[in-house]
């Protein structure tokens, strides 16, 4: 339950602040589930008020495209990605782990409806989780839904990063084994760091602390993201034991020992 709200004015009043040409897309998202935000519908209306040829963008997990109102909030953006990683009410249970009450079949219907009713650019995204979705029939009921959707683009991803519970990604190998189980016709796409292009950006002591603490991150990722000046920052963080590094699967991730030792005290 949300103690604080941020006021709609004073997003718009930062948003203002940095929106130039530069930027391509305004995306709405949070620490969470941003639907959930209680003055959404009205943001959107502020934010297409002073956004001119800027995209705005929304990343949700379309639960609560149920709610009527949510619904027709995201009518009012450029660009819509909704996550469908599930059709079985058991695997979905499994995966995304809903709230008591909350079932799939009634958010597929949303998500297809949605998608006939949207003018602008909508995207979905799969989770693969090995051993729960990456069946062959569950897989035969997402490829028959999607046949349902007018969509930009299908994102196939997988876990690659430390999860939340005990559970395990695909290889991109049986990522790509998976994609080739949808119909050949549908615009699937494999998401991967490896045509990530460099940021390159100089990070601060306390941005790549907030960074980690917000998203866990492999040497990868930093060479995206880092220049040379941050790097050698991260180092010395790392010396310090300001930050550790966690092993999953094959990847190693950097992030904050203070995350590390609270995740092992519980």
């Amino acid at each position: 339950m949300q103690k604080k709200v941020v006021e709609v004015s004073t997003i718009i009043a930062q948003l203002k602040e940095h929106l130039n040409d530069k930027i391509d897309v305004i995306t709405i998202t949070a620490n969470g589930e941003p639907t959930l935000y209680p003055y959404l519908d009205e943001l959107i209306d502020e934010i297409n008020k002073i956004k001119n040829s800027t995209q705005t963008l929304i990343l949700t997990n379309s639960a609560t495209l149920v709610d009527e109102k949510v619904f027709n909030s995201l009518l009012k953006l450029d660009q819509v990605k909704l996550s469908l990683d599930a059709i079985s009410q058991s695997v979905f249970k499994r995966i995304d782990r809903p709230h008591v009450g909350i079932e799939i079949k009634d958010i597929v219907q949303k998500v297809i409806d949605f998608s006939k009713a949207f003018k602008g650019k909508l995207f979905i995204e799969i989770l693969f989780v090995h051993g729960l979705n990456d069946t062959e029939d569950e897989i035969k009921k997402l490829n028959e839904v999607l046949l349902k959707l007018d969509v930009a683009r299908i994102d196939l991803g997988t876990i690659d990063r430390p999860p939340a519970y005990p559970v395990s990604g695909l290889s991109y190998k049986e990522l790509h084994d998976a994609s080739l189980l949808f119909e050949s016709f549908l615009p699937i796409h494999i998401a991967s760091r490896v045509h990530a292009e460099p940021n390159n950006s100089n990070y601060s002591d306390e941005e790549i602390l907030n960074t980690l603490d917000k998203r866990p991150l492999t040497i990868d990722d930093i060479n995206l993201l880092f220049d040379e000046k941050s790097k050698i920052r991260l180092e010395k963080l790392i010396s310090s034991s300001k930050i550790v590094t966690k092993k999953v699967g094959n990847l190693e991730f950097f992030i904050l020992n203070e995350n590390e030792k609270r995740k092992r005290t519980k």
